[in-house]
Formats: structure tokens, C-alpha cells, sequence
């Protein structure tokens, strides 16, 4: 195995007495002698050597044969160890030097299975891309998504060390049934997050301030040239983020610019700021943006996602702007609080009635197919196809959500609308 050289002092992480789920960790160049590893750890007593034992497999696994060390753990979890170590060891060395050696970006995440085109995707929650405390426990909260976000909520100087520990994160975390999401930066930044996020197989990568088709092209291009390199297949989906004027005006032509799209998503606060006006509860200063974006989604065959709420005390209001969306045609919601995930997704879920509904215009259409019949009808009203797609679309989603009556109900429930 290749050595590198550290050839100046480093740290990343954090520590403190308020730090918790974190690591601090700084690596200083040592000419001979091996690792000389000071470790203070609020779980010393349990947890000392295995960390100890990590660390310095990491500082191997670099190439890191000669270094001081110093770690104040308070009680990072594996991912975050790894993640904190790294990142000290690439800002050590001298990458301005031609020729400077750079670490291994580590192993390939293990294969999955992949998201679904089609997925449901009613709430999505957002977590700082740099704060290991919020990420282990997420997939508990039951959201449709998961968003590692590298973009807003990461200082400029933390992006390297975020970008590493989401990296770690996507490999070493349980999400449950989430879908994982990656919210990289605006481009070109976000090339450079697509290098070491992409390896670990997410299931989708959110675009930030999606201007232009050309821009969905470079990350399609650069997602497919990672997975060549790699030899990784699996598709890794796109959903852009609207946040602007002409992000909008372009809804339809970025919608179609790849396949790998399978959701355009609106960013208010961003576009709000660029209209020059206040976001309001009300939201009539953005009701035009949101209802293109819908038309947009639909006309390329694509899912509406809103923005999200950011008063995250008013459940209320939550509710009645998560229904107001649904109205407008929107499928979902992005969440910045774990307690607006469950109000959203009800929000989103089709009602026993919707149910009731879509289930009768299936079977009405299915009995008309199997008579050989061209039209369908419902009691009076005659159903057409579009009908008949929205009343499919319904029964998908409520067959995923378990929310489908047994078929003996169902049966029984059909001999009771029959009976006089």
C-alpha cells in the first residue's frame, strides 16, 4: 500500500461540552514512530479500544503510516469516526503540491435495492449534511425520504467534511424504508460532491437552483461517467429544485432534459427572494409558480413536489397548506422538522372515500373491458379514460400505503351498494 506524508497540522469535527454524537479529531505529521494516538472518550470505559482500534485502521486504510493524533469523542458512531478522520487526513495533506498524493475515497457502498420510478414521495426530510447527531435515527421517523443536505445548511467552510460524512452515512446507516436523498450544491460544487456520494449507490440527488436543462445534463453525464469508473449500475435519480424565475419559466424543457428526473420540486424562500417580495401564509405571491411547476410535471410525465412550510409550531397551518397542494395537483411536501412528517403524509394519502371511489371506477371500467364495451359507466355518469387513470393512480397509492380493504370487505361492501 502507497504512504502519504501528512505535511501539516489538521483537525475536523466537533467537540464540546454541548457536542454529542460527534468526534474531534487532529492529525499532525510525524516523521518516524508509527500513530501516537491520544484518545479522550465519554464512553472510554466501554467503547476505548474498538475506537482506538478504528481510528487507527482508518489511518491505514489512507495510508497514513506516522502521525500524532489527537481524538475527543463524544460518542460518535462508526460512520462518524471514519467520516472526521478522513477528512483531518485530506486537509493535512499537501494537495497544492503537483503530484501530492490524495486518500482513498473507500469502499463502494453494499448493493441495494433501488428506489422505484414511481415511489410514493409525499414528505421528504431535510437534515444538515454536517450533523451526525440527526442521521442515525432517521429512518424512525418514517418519512417517504430522507435528504442529506449539502448545500444551505452546511457552512462554506465545512463542505469537504459534510460531503465525508454523508458519504459514511449512506454506507454505514439504516434508513428503513426512506428513500435516500442527496441535496448537493449548486453547480459546479456539486460535481464534486457527485464523486464521493455517487460510489455509495443514493437512490436520488436533489439539484439546487435548477436554472437550465444543460445544468440536469452535467449531473446526469457525470452520475453515469462515476458508475462506468466503477463498474455500478442501478439507476440514481434526479429531482431538480426550482428556485427561481427562470428555473420556473423552464419547468417543462428541465423536466424533460433526462431521464433519470423523476420529480420537479419548487424552493419558495429563494424564489420568493428573487421576485423581491415577503413569502406570506397565504402564499398568493407564488400561487403562478406553483401551479407551472404542477403543469409542468404533469406535461413531462413527471411527480409535483411543494416546498416546504417553515413555521414548524403551526401544525394548523402545516395541515391546511399540505391539503391546499394536494388540490393544486402536488404529490408531496418537504419537511424540516420531524413532527410535521406525519401531517403531511395524511395530507397526502388518499381518504377512505377517495378509495371507495377509485375502487368502483376500476371495476366498473375492468367490466366494461371484459363485455367488449366502449364505454363506461358508473351508476349515471359515464367515466372516461382520464378518469379512470386518476382512480388507478389512487388505488396504487392506497395499495402502498396498506390502506386497501380486504378483498371479503370489499365484496361485501359492493353486495350492500346493490341492495335496495
Amino acid at each position: 500500500m502507497n504512504t502519504v506524508a501528512l505535511v501539516k497540522a489538521a483537525e475536523a469535527g466537533r467537540r464540546g461540552k454541548d457536542v454529542r454524537s460527534d468526534l474531534w479529531v487532529r492529525v499532525a505529521p510525524r516523521q518516524a514512530g508509527g500513530i501516537d494516538l491520544n484518545l479522550e472518550s465519554r464512553v472510554a470505559l466501554y467503547y476505548g479500544e474498538a475506537l482506538r482500534q478504528q481510528i487507527v485502521g482508518v489511518l491505514t486504510r489512507l495510508g497514513v503510516a506516522h502521525a500524532t493524533v489527537e481524538v475527543d469523542d463524544a460518542g460518535a458512531l462508526p460512520f462518524t469516526v471514519e467520516a472526521r478522520v478522513e477528512c483531518a487526513v485530506r486537509r493535512a495533506l499537501d494537495d497544492t503540491t503537483p503530484g501530492a498524493p490524495i486518500p482513498s475515497p473507500g469502499p463502494a457502498g453494499p448493493e441495494r435495492p433501488r428506489s422505484p420510478r414511481a415511489r410514493l414521495r409525499r414528505s421528504r426530510l431535510y437534515l444538515p449534511g454536517n450533523e451526525p447527531k440527526f442521521m442515525a435515527n432517521a429512518g424512525l421517523h418514517a418519512a417517504d425520504g430522507i435528504i442529506l443536505d449539502l448545500e444551505d445548511s452546511v457552512a462554506p467552510a465545512e463542505k469537504d467534511s459534510a460531503r465525508l460524512l454523508v458519504r459514511y452515512a449512506l454506507g454505514g446507516l439504516d434508513f428503513k424504508s426512506a428513500e435516500r436523498m442527496v441535496r448537493i450544491n449548486q453547480l459546479p460544487l456539486g460535481l464534486s460532491d457527485l464523486n464521493l456520494v455517487v460510489p455509495m449507490a443514493p437512490d436520488l440527488i436533489l439539484l439546487p437552483k435548477c436554472e437550465s436543462a444543460d445544468q440536469v445534463r452535467q449531473v446526469d453525464e457525470h452520475i453515469l461517467s462515476i458508475q462506468k469508473t466503477l463498474g455500478l449500475s442501478g439507476e440514481v435519480w434526479i429531482m431538480p429544485i426550482l428556485e427561481s424565475p427562470l428555473g420556473i419559466q423552464r419547468a417543462h424543457e428541465i423536466g424533460s432534459s433526462s431521464p433519470r428526473i423523476v420529480a420537479l420540486t419548487i424552493g419558495l424562500e429563494d424564489y420568493t427572494a428573487e421576485l423581491g417580495v415577503t413569502r406570506t401564509v397565504g402564499g398568493a405571491e407564488s400561487l403562478w409558480a406553483r401551479q407551472a411547476l404542477v403543469n409542468a410535471a404533469r406535461a413531462a410525465g413527471l411527480q409535483p413536489i411543494d416546498s416546504v412550510y417553515s413555521d414548524v409550531a403551526d401544525a394548523e397551518g402545516l395541515r391546511r397548506s399540505a391539503l391546499e397542494a394536494r388540490s393544486f395537483g402536488f404529490e408531496g411536501k418537504g419537511c424540516i422538522h420531524p413532527a410535521q412528517i406525519r401531517i403531511i403524509n395524511e395530507a397526502f394519502a388518499p381518504t377512505a372515500k377517495e378509495i371507495d371511489w377509485a375502487l368502483r371506477v376500476v371495476a366498473a371500467f375492468e367490466d366494461a373491458r371484459k363485455r367488449g364495451l366502449g364505454v363506461v359507466s358508473l351508476g349515471t355518469k359515464m367515466i372516461d379514460a382520464p378518469v379512470v387513470h386518476r382512480a388507478e393512480r389512487t388505488v396504487r397509492a392506497a395499495a402502498a400505503l396498506g390502506l386497501l380493504p380486504a378483498p371479503s370487505d370489499r365484496a361485501a361492501a359492493d353486495e350492500g351498494r346493490r341492495d335496495p
